[in-house]
């Protein structure tokens, strides 16, 4: 089913009107009813009752996100919100370790008296967990260094400063952002693959392809690093969307018939 992304977007925010200097376009737009004046939106076409948000030269008409725009705005925001929640789980991550590093030993002998007491009842379901690998790298962090944990946990939160920078950027529509985050994702696609061929899990492939998809799209649909024209193809391509601009051109052409 096909989604009006327009509509859509008013229904949540309300139209967005606007009244053209111009005679011949205030005429395209605006409409008398019996129930008073009303004006075209300029995002999904239909006629609202009641005053123009602004008016002024139709150059100076705001520059409404219609159409494509808006469905890639709402996956930009999706991506957004991913990263958001990332950048939140790797700052807990952080400050984790960051604990961890000033209680080292008593986490370690905490640790080890749980060990002892679960050791039994996982004999009893012939599970040796002396030699579990989970365990194994429990007890091989215990050997780290605190300078170690620290530059980890330092290292993690600028991670997660990166994430939610990008998280910003990507929910405001910010074309610097769309640059981070597909140089930033495409850095550390080689990282999860090398993950992968350690261990496959789902959770992993599904982060892999979500990247990976997250890069071609973002490069694609916003004409990034020259593609399909680069910023000067997407600035037109958003401007030539601009309903008033429309309605413009159909005047013009009337005009000359």
């Amino acid at each position: 089913m096909k989604i009006d992304w327009d509509r859509r977007t008013c229904a949540r925010r309300g139209h967005a009107t606007y009244a053209p200097d111009d005679p011949r376009l205030r005429a395209r737009l605006h409409a008398r009813t019996a129930l008073g004046d009303a004006w075209r939106c300029l995002r999904c076409g239909d006629f609202a009752l009641g005053e123009p948000q602004s008016s002024g030269p139709a150059d100076d008409a705001p520059l409404v996100p219609r159409g494509k725009v808006l469905r890639d705005l709402f996956i930009l925001r999706f991506l957004a919100l991913e990263r958001a929640v990332r950048g939140v789980f790797i700052v807990l991550v952080a400050v984790a370790v960051w604990k961890f590093s000033n209680s080292q030993d008593a986490v370690r002998r905490l640790f080890n008296e749980y060990l002892d007491v679960l050791r039994p009842v996982f004999r009893h379901f012939h599970y040796d967990l002396d030699h579990s690998p989970v365990v194994g790298t429990i007890q091989k962090t215990f050997g780290y260094r605190h300078s170690t944990l620290l530059l980890v946990a330092t290292l993690l939160l600028a991670y997660a400063l990166i994430e939610i920078v990008e998280a910003v950027g990507l929910w405001y529509a910010k074309r610097w952002a769309e640059y981070l985050t597909v140089v930033a994702t495409a850095a550390f696609l080689p990282l999860e693959v090398y993950e992968l061929t350690e261990h496959i899990s789902g959770l992993k492939i599904a982060t892999l392809v979500l990247n990976v998809l997250a890069v071609v799209y973002i490069v694609v649909a916003k004409r990034l690093f020259g593609v399909r024209g680069g910023r000067k193809a997407f600035e037109e391509e958003r401007h030539s969307a601009s309903l008033l601009e429309v309605e413009e051109s159909a005047g013009l052409e009337h005009s000359r018939a």
